[in-house]
């Protein structure tokens, strides 16, 4: 790796970056550290990629500290704690020992493109000025709120070309993650709360299209009595939370965002004995996330050496004898991390996506064997699989005696000096320079296929915007529609769900609800009700009563195959195309790849419940 001479860039980005510092006319105005990407960035199958379609891996790192607390010490050297989380002053760490642009020009020495930049909703509403002191490299920042302060770190690092994905980190200003009504999304708030806190944050960036993505929750996990779920539609599921929020956002704030969604970071209660858990990405192998946006979805995972599939990470009281991730083999850590998380990029399905490791480190002061030779395999596996990652953190202080925080890549003591990860001898770095130089995927990204879950579980699932803008079109129902561009190729026979297909016809703006015979050209299910689209269209939705199903939704086409067939999936699974099982421990009927929905049979008899029963394929073209 090329090192980047921090005192040369700081003469350059100074004058520009530091707010309320004159400029100097002989200083030319700095080009953009990060160069070589187009926003916005959206994904193809498993890869994010610019507004060209080239690949853009996320290089990211952790800018923590504007979800930490106020320092009440006066020291912020003072915490010893390897994250250095409880005395930041609601504010990205550092900013009291080094100036905006030296901490920023760090950032491009690491070889890094992108930052995950944390917030707390606490913050977003804290109207009170930030102390001189804690801000005492950059006075220009001096008597700014802590978000006004948010949004000068968010242009100064967007000026310089980084991507920046906000991190909705904590509720109140606090560091995480104990039980400490951060647990969840609305642990110490309401879900309304924390959609709005988003709304107001992504619309506040909205012009700057280098904020390029919304992480929406850190590490959700199980507070003092009750586990977050994935599926269950109360008020614990975080899967629904992520589903309706990301929605929300690229609907009524930003439609170009990436909308970030981490796995449930633990369940149950860690002690020997009792049920516990840590299921991170697992559940979505059985249900994934269909944004309204088929594009936009990026899934995250934390991975650190001292925690495990099982083992929350606690010593001493409340400590299990399950392995930690360190005390695995190489084969069997690989085996792990790829249960829980990397299937999304290594398998295709309707879970694949994009996966953004958006925290793993370790410190620099660590001496263990088992440790080390984690940290080791860990890049291992980022390098194998050319996997999207954020180190944790980036930025810490460095005592001049005592401990201090020894994770992050770049510390300053209080005289200014820094000490980074190429600084001195720090063990980290040839790992790291061996991850950063690693041969990765690059250039133009071809376009994937895509299959998207629709999971009317509780509700209605419409994730068409045509179909979100025709209003109610089955009042009553629970309504299902794929994402514009995508079309129906499977239902589930019982448990209402639905399967998506990119390929094949766009289909025009026009719609048809069918709820009759009306269109049924054949009886190509003998003895059952038959919902059929009419010639020329396609089925992109459906609805259903309970289990009965209620209408199905086509779309026009000018030039559709005629030669239809029917797949029966009432007595077991039938499924003629790929894409992974979307409907778990129920029978399933699929269409094949080069066949359309064309439409869907069911029994309206005395005691039936209507579920559906068959299919009527029909091919693409003739």
């Amino acid at each position: 790796m090329r090192r980047i001479a921090p005192s040369a860039v700081v003469v350059m980005l100074f004058a520009l970056l530091v707010p309320g510092v004159p400029a100097v006319a002989e200083v030319p105005r700095a080009a953009p550290l990060v160069t070589g990407w187009t926003p916005p960035l959206s994904t193809r199958g498993r890869y994010v990629v610019d507004a060209n379609g080239h690949r853009f891996r996320l290089k990211s790192g952790n800018w923590h500290g504007a979800s930490g607390t106020w320092n009440g010490s006066g020291d912020p050297g003072a915490d010893a704690n390897q994250h250095a989380g409880e005395n930041s002053n609601r504010m990205p760490l550092g900013l009291d020992r080094a100036p905006i642009a030296e901490i920023v020009a760090g950032f491009a020495e690491l070889g890094l493109n992108s930052v995950r930049l944390q917030f707390s909703n606490e913050m977003i509403h804290d109207s009170t000025p930030v102390p001189a002191a804690a801000v005492a490299a950059n006075p220009g920042l001096a008597g700014k709120t802590p978000l006004e302060v948010y949004d000068v770190v968010v242009r100064q690092l967007t000026d310089a070309g980084f991507a920046v994905i906000l991190n909705n980190h904590t509720n109140t200003t606090r560091w995480c993650c104990g039980l400490d009504g951060n647990e969840r999304w609305n642990a110490s708030q309401s879900t309304e709360t924390w959609e709005n806190d988003w709304l107001f944050m992504v619309n506040r960036y909205k012009d700057n299209p280098r904020v390029v993505g919304a992480d929406l929750y850190n590490e959700v996990r199980r507070d003092l009595l009750d586990d977050p779920n994935w599926g269950l539609g109360d008020q614990h599921d975080w899967f629904a939370a992520s589903q309706h929020l990301g929605d929300r956002i690229l609907t009524e704030a930003n439609p170009n965002l990436l909308i970030v969604v981490e796995g449930i970071n633990w369940t149950g209660i860690p002690a020997d004995g009792l049920p516990h858990d840590r299921p991170t990405l697992t559940p979505a192998r059985y249900l994934s996330h269909t944004l309204v946006a088929s594009d936009k979805l990026v899934y995250s995972a934390h991975f650190y050496d001292y925690t495990g599939p099982r083992h929350s990470g606690a010593t001493g009281t409340g400590e299990t004898h399950d392995p930690r991730y360190r005390d695995l083999s190489p084969e069997e850590l690989i085996s792990e991390l790829n249960r829980q998380a990397f299937f999304v990029t290594g398998e295709k399905g309707h879970f694949t996506a994009p996966l953004w490791i958006s925290e793993f480190g370790i410190g620099r002061d660590e001496t263990g064997t088992l440790q080390r030779a984690w940290w080791e395999h860990f890049v291992d596996q980022l390098i194998r699989t050319d996997a999207d990652f954020a180190y944790w953190p980036l930025v810490g202080w460095h005592n001049l005696s005592g401990p201090d925080n020894g994770w992050a890549l770049l510390a300053w003591d209080v005289n200014g000096k820094r000490i980074g990860l190429y600084d001195g001898d720090d063990w980290r770095a040839s790992a790291w320079t061996r991850l950063m130089n690693a041969p990765s995927k690059t250039g133009q990204v071809a376009p994937a296929t895509v299959w998207k879950m629709l999971s009317p579980d509780h509700g209605d699932f419409v994730e068409s915007l045509r179909m979100r803008a025709a209003g109610d079109w089955d009042n009553g129902a629970r309504k299902a529609a794929c994402p514009d561009g995508l079309r129906l190729v499977g239902l589930s026979h019982t448990g209402n769900r639905g399967f998506c297909r990119s390929g094949g016809p766009a289909g025009s703006g026009s719609y048809d609800v069918v709820h009759d015979e009306s269109h049924v050209s054949e009886d190509w299910a003998s003895g059952y009700t038959k919902y059929q689209c009419a010639a020329g269209s396609f089925a992109i939705g459906y609805s259903v009563r309970g289990a009965r199903v209620s209408s199905v939704v086509c779309a026009g086409t000018s030039s559709l195959g005629s030669a239809g067939r029917t797949v029966w999936f009432d007595r077991g699974d039938n499924r003629g195309g790929g894409g992974g099982d979307f409907a778990n421990g129920n029978y399933k009927g699929q269409c094949a790849d080069d066949e359309y929905v064309a439409g869907v049979a069911f029994t309206t008899r005395v005691g039936s419940s209507g579920t559906p029963d068959a299919l009527y394929c029909r091919k693409l073209v003739q």
